[in-house]
């Protein structure tokens, strides 16, 4: 009951997003907004394993960028609809989390982290030297100008898109978060070994932690290349995916799934709006002055602050 009422506010609250966007009207919104939601998605999946299972995955850009290359590939062998295309992509990005896991999770701290690292410059590297999808060259995705479902430009039914998919995102992180899959993960994150003790799978966890969570970036990563309409593998595994991703969660809080998004909210507007008056250049700059302060002052990012002030009164 509690699940389908959030749900149900969510939806609410997706609305009146979308609605806001139209009756301002102004198309740079949808593509601003496009990439506040995006990272609320990469926030989200990428919260899931390093939060929630506390396994730092840097290896964020990669299973995004697999998600836009499916959706090169699948482009150049014949164009489906974005929605298909993102299930397609969230399924392999998902059996290459499968797989990196099953490879990786026996690495604990930061042994695992530089395994994914490494994972992202192979999967680079791979996609560099692949000629069908345009290798160093990069590739061109034509978007149509008019969005198949409403009345205004393209960019619009993509952010209509990416809100769906963060509606569903978050959705499920919220049922995660209090479900018994939500504990198990949390048992792993606080001590490994006593929860082994305990009989907690905690193979089994990590395996579906790192599914859902590969699943969900590469998800996030298929609608791109319709977005930016050329991509190139410089782009679509840039750094900034991988900061933001982790800055995000924590300067918002890993202990829920609302965490990343006040943090992508906070970010990406920031990252926005420096982009329009100054340079995107400072994106990066914006995101580590944060991280820093947020890390010094308030390590548990604004949620646990806000929970330290609340316990602090009389």
């Amino acid at each position: 009951m509690r699940n389908a009422l959030f749900l149900l506010l969510l939806g609410l609250a997706a609305a009146a997003v979308f609605g806001a966007a139209r009756w301002i009207g102004n198309a740079y919104v949808y593509f601003a907004g496009y990439v506040v939601l995006q990272y609320i998605v990469l926030g989200t999946a990428w919260n899931i394993l390093g939060g929630y299972t506390g396994y730092v995955n840097f290896g964020t850009a990669a299973f995004f960028a697999l998600g836009a290359y499916a959706t090169v590939v699948v482009h150049k062998l014949h164009p489906l609809p974005i929605p298909i295309v993102i299930v397609i992509g969230g399924i392999i990005a998902g059996v290459i989390g499968l797989g990196m896991g099953y490879l990786t999770l026996r690495l604990r701290g930061v042994f695992f982290s530089i395994a994914t690292l490494a994972m992202a410059v192979v999967a680079q590297t791979l996609i560099t030297n692949w000629d069908f999808v345009g290798g160093s060259r990069g590739a061109y995705v034509i978007r149509p100008r008019q969005s198949p479902i409403l009345s205004g430009p393209y960019i619009e039914y993509l952010f209509l898109v990416m809100l769906v998919l963060a509606v569903i995102v978050l959705a499920v992180a919220r049922m995660i978060e209090r479900s018994r899959l939500g504990y198990g993960f949390a048992a792993i994150r606080d001590d490994e070994l006593a929860a082994e003790a305990s009989g907690v799978p905690t193979l089994r966890l990590k395996l579906i932690a790192t599914t859902l969570s590969g699943a969900f970036m590469g998800m996030a990563g298929a609608p791109l290349p319709y977005y930016v309409t050329y991509l190139d593998p410089a782009s679509a595994f840039s750094l900034t995916y991988a900061v933001n991703s982790i800055a995000m969660p924590l300067i918002g809080g890993t202990s829920s799934w609302l965490g990343p998004v006040i943090g992508a909210v906070l970010l990406g507007t920031l990252q926005q709006v420096a982009t329009v008056t100054i340079s995107s250049a400072l994106n990066l700059l914006i995101v580590g002055v944060m991280l820093v302060g947020f890390v010094v002052l308030a390590p548990k990012g604004i949620i646990g602050l806000f929970a330290r002030h609340r316990r602090a009164r009389p």
